[in-house]
């Protein structure tokens, strides 16, 4: 009961930051161009990081984003905002954050999730940690937090396809940037759920494996979301 009046506590101490930011998306595929245009209807400044800024499909998402939105390399990028959702291949990830320069004091957003497919055809984690352990040791200066990577990018900014409400997993070792994360979450009309410190990351970038295997594989395919039962 603590724990969950603490962290009503700390998102309403951020939400007056939540509510106008500038936000780095590192990534212009699918989750970038999912999320970015999103954040930028709530009010948030987006600043895309890409290896080619000046590439046509990144100039159409700057332009589909709109407001002050623009495109420059991930490392300008990421020095341009405090909050940074990193879109990116989720066995690149650690590579990417190597370069994105000094992150000291940053909100490391992690949707990403280490999969690599079997000579079989199956996915499975690629890694013996997770991502978002692998990531807060790339940074360790920076405050990681886990969100995002249980659902598919539709989902993520549009929930009631899911026919409810639908949860999202948020782990990371900071209490106030995972209260931070989570009013960004609640405003895309999300649901966010705390599930505790970073480790747990490698529980929750397992959840994916149950679904892409059968999504991908012979099926049965199926669809499943976390839901708060309060």
């Amino acid at each position: 009961m603590m724990q969950r009046l603490l962290a009503c506590f700390l998102i309403i101490l951020w939400a007056p930051l939540t509510a106008a930011e500038t936000i780095a998306v590192i990534g212009t595929g699918n989750v970038g161009g999912a999320l970015g245009p999103e954040f930028a209807a709530l009010g948030h400044t987006i600043v895309y990081g890409s290896r080619e800024p000046s590439r046509d499909d990144v100039a159409e998402l700057v332009a589909r984003t709109g407001g002050t939105a623009r495109a420059t390399t991930p490392a300008a990028a990421a020095a341009a905002a405090d909050v940074i959702i990193l879109a990116v291949p989720g066995m690149l990830v650690v590579d990417i954050v190597e370069g994105l320069g000094d992150l000291s004091g940053k909100i490391l957003i992690d949707p990403t999730n280490p999969l690599a497919r079997g000579a079989d055809g199956r996915f499975y984690l690629a890694v013996d940690t997770s991502n978002g352990e692998r990531i807060q040791a790339a940074a360790p200066d920076a405050q990681v937090v886990k969100a995002f990577s249980t659902v598919n990018y539709q989902t993520m900014i549009d929930p009631q396809t899911a026919g409810g409400p639908v949860s999202i997993p948020l782990v990371g070792d900071d209490a106030e940037a995972k209260a931070r994360v989570a009013g960004l979450v609640s405003a895309l009309g999300l649901e966010p759920i705390d599930l505790g410190p970073i480790q747990h990351a490698r529980h929750v970038e397992g959840m994916l494996i149950l679904w892409i295997n059968n999504r991908f594989g012979p099926g049965p395919a199926f669809e499943f979301h976390l839901r708060n039962v309060d």
